[in-house]
């Protein structure tokens, strides 16, 4: 009975991974360079949050942080920085994966909008505290209300693709555990 549970879980890790390697190749397509454009929504953010919040032992911490330490270095962000702030929340939202399990959709979205605000402003912070050069805040803001904007969005496409969703009362992991 647990091989197919541990196969499951294998399953979603590789194709999040599959899905983190899209959303790079569309990140780095020269597409949109005109000035002035808005910008678009940090999917890959929605697609973390969105998983830990429902099947939190289907992304481990450390896949989390080598995905987004490749996308750190692959859009030439100082290394690691977004990095650790995303791992925070995502670990932020397995401890309280008993908690978000009640919770309804609109809680939960609200939930995660406060966190992605969150990410945003401590992003900036340590960027100004090192006294970095960032783009403008409405810029960042617009990028991260877009962010949340699309985040029922990639849960509808997780439920509905994938099958992804919050864990049933009494439901076990693959290793046997309450979840």
């Amino acid at each position: 009975m647990a091989e197919p549970l541990q196969a499951r879980v294998w399953l979603f890790r590789t194709a999040f991974v599959g899905l983190a390697l899209g959303l790079f190749f569309v990140r780095v397509l020269p597409l949109g360079t005109e000035a002035g454009r808005w910008p678009g929504p940090d999917l890959l953010l929605c697609l973390i949050l969105a998983w830990v919040t429902r099947r939190p032992d289907y992304l481990p911490a450390l896949l989390i942080a080598l995905v987004v330490l490749a996308e750190d270095l692959l859009l030439m962000r100082p290394p690691g920085l977004w990095a650790a702030l995303v791992l925070l929340a995502s670990e932020f939202l397995r401890s309280r994966a008993a908690l978000t399990r009640e919770l309804s959709f609109v809680v939960e979205w609200a939930l995660i909008s406060g966190l992605m605000v969150a990410l945003l402003l401590g992003y900036r912070l340590i960027f100004a505290l090192a006294f970095l050069p960032q783009t403008g805040f409405g810029f960042a803001m617009v990028q991260t209300l877009a962010s949340i904007l699309c985040y029922p969005l990639v849960v509808g496409l997780s439920w509905l693709a994938l099958n992804l969703r919050k864990p049933a009362m009494g439901e076990v992991d693959a290793y046997g555990r309450r979840m």
